[in-house]
This record gives structure tokens, C-alpha cells and sequence, in this order.
């Protein structure tokens, strides 16, 4: 099956450049150079199998962008752009982004990003709860947060809560393993099945938007707990 790329980017010439490669490579790519029109296009002309997603935009910006496609979808989203900056890369993590590349880019390495990307989310979507339900219960409740394994959802006190792919997967992590403690390697290597080459930018960032959404009080966390200088653990009595 061919994939189905949404680009998201205001230079015609690099636009160009992307789509034609990447056609080449084999995926079939839709090309959009605003914002408004990539709102637009992922609502008429979806679904895809990712979004390559400038952050400077006309219109609209990357990140509103990123924060409206995040309401209904968990496609995979790769920023591409030239801010460059840790809090651009925190920014458009933090809102949901599988990916950051910064340009100037090669071709190759963003072909094989794309590529890494897209196996990642098939091979999330095909393994499915079920290698684990047969192990485990259906659903793990720590002191009024429940986790359910089969639906990859999580409620707090009766409320759902909005998690990203990437955000469950780590509470999931942890809630699967009470008393483990994982180092921030252990946690990307599991997460992101990819080897892990000391960027912490990641893990923090991923690791406190799940905080704030799981918390009481995300500044002193009691779900996912830190050990300084080793890693994390999920906090005591799963019940």
C-alpha cells in the first residue's frame, strides 16, 4: 500500500524538492503552503500516514497546526523547519510532534526519518493490546488513575485524559512495571524503538506534559516519580 504524506510548507522550491523525492521513494504525497490550507487538506483529503509540518506558516502557525490536527487524530506529525532553537524542539514536541528536523536537511536522512516514523506508528497500531492482555489485567489503577491496556485510553477520578501516543506509552511503560526504575536510555529505547544518543530535550519534555496532565501537582509528581540522577519509577501501592 502507498503512503499518503501531507506537506506542510511555505517554500514552493523546497516543497518541490520534498515531494518530488519523496514520490520518488514511493509515497504519494499532498502539498499544501499554508496554514489554512493545511487545516483544509487534512480534513478533505485524509486520512494520511503522516504530516510533515513547517512551523512558519502564513495564516496559521505550525504549532496551531499541530494542536488542531492533535484534537481528532494521532497521525504521525514530523516537524521540519529552520527554527532550530531547544524551545522550538520542546514547543513542537510538547504538543504532540512524533519527529523535529532542521533545515537544511539532507534528502537522505529525511527519507529515512520519514520512513522511521511511519514503521513506528504501523508497528504500534498492528501489535494491538492483546500480546499483553493475556498476560495482564485489561486495565492497571493507581490511586484513581486507571489505565486501560485494551483501548489505550486513561481516566483520572471519572475524567478522561487526553493523552498523546507518545504519552501513553509512557505512562503505560511504568504502570506495566511498578518498582522498575528506568533510566531516561532505558525510556527511549522502549518508547521510541530507536538507540538513544543523550538528547534529554525529549524525554523531559514528553515526561512533564504527562505530568500536567496526570498530576495533582506536576512540581511534586507522585505517579512518576524522579530519582536524581538515575531515572524514574512509578510511585508506590498499584491497586
Amino acid at each position: 500500500m502507498q503512503h499518503r504524506i501531507l506537506l506542510v510548507e511555505d517554500d514552493e522550491a523546497i516543497s518541490e524538492m520534498v515531494g518530488s523525492y519523496l514520490g520518488r521513494e514511493g509515497y504519494q504525497i499532498e502539498s499544501v503552503f499554508d496554514g489554512e490550507a493545511a487545516e483544509r487538506a487534512f480534513a478533505d483529503k485524509g486520512p494520511f500516514d503522516l504530516v510533515l509540518l513547517d512551523l512558519m506558516l502564513p495564516n496559521r502557525s505550525g504549532v496551531d497546526i499541530l494542536q488542531h490536527i492533535r484534537k481528532s487524530s494521532l497521525v504521525p506529525v514530523m516537524i521540519v523547519s529552520a527554527k532550530d532553537t531547544d524551545v522550538d524542539k520542546a514547543l513542537g514536541l510538547g504538543f504532540g510532534a512524533d519527529d523535529y528536523i532542521s533545515k537544511p536537511f539532507s534528502m537522505i536522512e529525511l527519507a529515512a526519518r520519514v520512513k522511521a516514523v511511519i514503521r513506528r506508528a504501523e508497528y504500534a497500531s498492528s501489535r494491538g493490546p492483546s500480546e499483553e492482555a493475556a498476560n495482564r489485567k485489561n486495565s492497571i489503577t493507581l490511586r484513581g488513575l486507571t489505565v486501560d491496556l485494551d483501548n489505550y485510553s486513561a481516566v483520572k477520578n471519572g475524567e478522561e485524559v487526553k493523552l498523546t501516543a507518545k504519552e501513553f506509552h509512557i505512562l503505560k511503560l511504568f504502570m506495566t512495571h511498578p518498582g522498575r526504575v528506568f533510566t531516561k536510555a532505558q525510556i527511549y529505547m522502549m518508547v521510541w524503538e530507536e538507540e538513544y544518543y543523550g538528547d534529554e530535550n525529549v524525554i523531559n519534555v514528553h515526561m512533564r506534559r504527562l505530568r500536567e496532565k496526570i498530576e495533582d501537582d506536576p512540581s511534586h509528581p507522585e505517579y512518576i516519580r524522579t530519582l536524581w540522577g538515575i531515572g524514574y519509577k512509578l510511585g508506590d501501592t498499584v491497586r
